[in-house]
């Protein structure tokens, strides 16, 4: 029994608990231990599991051996067979439309008799839905506009969730006797916030073919599709390997070839053409048929007189020109940030304390952490009213007078109401270093009646940044109706600052809209949106999607200075 069977086989489990009623907690157990399991990258985890490792293996308590047991000594999970027996599987896919929570899901099924995306289509269109309590046209109308959506969201993942599995199959990959070399590709490499199938290139010592033909054989492996410079490989548990196995005389090109977008790979294709060179495959030719010898893929874009374009820009979105220009933009790095703006503690709902926030803070090397509690709208947040702002203020100057240089700035992330005024009074307001003005409420407004909202609180001189300016979370919710151009306009006119929400889910605004913004002038801020010391790290993704849009260190807030930053927040209250 390999590692992604046992892992997928606990993930079915904890989402047909979840469905059927069972605690949040039990059900997340088994996800959390199916995790820890595909990490191990066991060919076979019966030695584990007699060896007494496996219960050592964090993440993983008795319930999740009994199970593993279970699948060593039987071949299947009894408990998954048990659940699976009274829960149609076409539910799973029901729970990821829009709109439908597991509650709603359980109430469709029990009441309708629903069991899958089609029917729920039909009762949606047939108004039986509507008629469901709770429900109503409304709601049939978003699921119905949903389904779609749900379909293709079950074949993806996000970003951080799609570099974990690319590093697991990569490091599986590498313990392959013949693999001298495994490197990353595809939209992994590309930072793209959802990922489909990943993309690895592995350089042989031996025939490329046979050490493909030895993965794609292995027990976890659903379904093998040859091409002609690769092999897709569908696992149990629907994840999609695209694996490039190459000498290492094709490593260069096969690499630039996993890596870049469809638009990419042609664009270059053609210059490379009008320039009098041909790829034949994984090579490339000059004009006398003479194969290019390679040893990296710096070595492809000098052979075609371009400035080396990053993978992130490689889209097709003007990279090329630009390289062919030396015109690639010196991208920011992490090693630019100089601190956070956007951060919870637990006066609302953080699950740790300024200080626990600022000390996490300090270990990653920055200078200053931003503060950004909720206000007081966001009472399902534990908004803070005026006293509490009061007490966390005397609070984070009792931190800052020991810091010993490093400071915690006085934020909020404050409710842009349905009017578009702040939340809080203007007193209030004023005491702060800088404000994050977010939508967190009445979200099916129209699309000018939430851009006049938006640009209304635009206009507060006290409002520093827009936090997540269209409210998506990738996968599961779009985001509301917004005029993101008149957005962008406003900001370039007002001074306002326009977050790149970095929080997994949201990577709001998005990168596309991120470019068109700092072409225009608006200075972006890097949000990691943590609620906890560890989310801090979100700020490494939220630097990958940066790039992805063009940016430099001098495009982003928070490469500069604590007193840089409230120079700045200064600025805009005084225009």
């Amino acid at each position: 029994m390999d590692s992604r069977t046992a892992a997928h086989v606990l993930d079915q489990i904890g989402a047909l608990l979840e469905l059927t009623g069972a605690p949040r907690f039990n059900a997340r157990a088994y996800q959390r231990a199916g995790r820890a399991i595909l990490a191990l990258g066991a060919d076979d985890v019966a030695p584990l599991l007699h060896s007494g490792e496996l219960r050592k293996t964090p993440g993983v308590g008795p319930a999740t051996v009994a199970v593993i047991k279970d699948l060593v000594e039987n071949g299947e999970s009894s408990l998954l067979a048990r659940l699976a027996e009274s829960t149609p599987p076409g539910l799973i896919q029901m729970a990821r439309v829009p709109g439908l929570g597991l509650a709603k899901v359980r109430t469709i099924n029990s009441e309708l008799g629903i069991e899958g995306l089609d029917q729920l289509g039909e009762a949606a269109r047939d108004g039986r839905l509507a008629k469901l309590k709770g429900f109503g046209p409304k709601t049939a109308e978003r699921v119905l506009a949903g389904i779609d959506f749900a379909r293709d969201s079950g074949r993806q993942t996000l970003y951080h969730r799609g570099l974990l599995e690319a590093v697991i199959l990569r490091d599986g990959i590498m313990r392959h006797p013949d693999v001298t070399d495994a490197v990353i590709a595809g939209t992994v490499r590309r930072h793209l916030e959802i990922i489909g199938a990943i993309d690895i290139v592995a350089v042989c010592a031996t025939e490329p073919s046979g050490v493909a033909r030895a993965f794609a054989n292995q027990p976890a492996v659903k379904e093998v599709t040859e091409r002609p410079t690769h092999v897709s490989i569908r696992y149990i548990d629907d994840t999609c390997l695209d694996l490039w196995c190459v000498r290492e005389s094709e490593a260069a090109i096969a690499l630039w070839r996993a890596t870049g977008s469809a638009a990419h790979v042609t664009q270059l294709e053609g210059l490379a053409g009008s320039r009098g060179y041909s790829f034949a495959g994984l090579s490339l030719r000059n004009a006398k048929n003479r194969v290019i010898r390679m040893t990296r893929e710096t070595d492809l874009f000098a052979a075609l007189g371009l400035e080396y374009i990053p993978p992130e820009l490689r889209e097709g979105m003007g990279e090329i020109e630009a390289a062919a220009s030396s015109a690639i933009p010196d991208l920011i790095t992490s090693e630019d940030i100089k601190g956070a703006l956007h951060c919870h503690s637990t006066w609302s709902d953080g699950s740790a304390t300024i200080e626990e926030m600022a000390r996490a803070a300090r270990e990653r090397g920055w200078r200053y952490i931003g503060i950004t509690d909720h206000s007081q709208a966001a009472f399902y947040a534990g908004g803070m009213r005026r006293d509490e702002v009061m007490r966390q203020h005397e609070e984070i100057d009792e931190l800052n007078s020991r810091s010993g240089g490093f400071r915690i700035l006085k934020g909020i992330e404050c409710d842009i109401l349905p009017e578009g005024r702040l939340d809080y009074d203007d007193e209030t307001l004023d005491t702060f270093d800088y404000i994050i003005g977010s939508v967190h409420s009445q979200f099916r407004m129209s699309g000018s009646m939430m851009t006049k909202r938006v640009l209304a609180a635009m206009d507060d001189p006290r409002m520093t940044i827009l936090g997540h300016a269209t409210g998506r979370l990738l996968l599961s919710r779009r985001g509301y109706e917004i005029d993101v151009d008149a957005v962008i306009e406003k900001a370039a006119g007002s001074g306002t600052m326009i977050e790149l929400n970095c929080d997994p889910h949201r990577m709001d605004l998005d990168w596309r809209q991120i470019r068109d913004a700092r072409n225009r002038g608006v200075m972006i801020e890097i949000g990691p949106d943590a609620h906890s010391e560890r989310e801090l790290d979100n700020v490494e993704s939220g630097v990958g999607m940066a790039r992805k849009a063009w940016l430099t260190r001098d495009d982003v807030l928070n490469t500069r200075t604590a007193a840089q930053v409230l120079k700045l927040a200064k600025a805009k209250r005084s225009r």
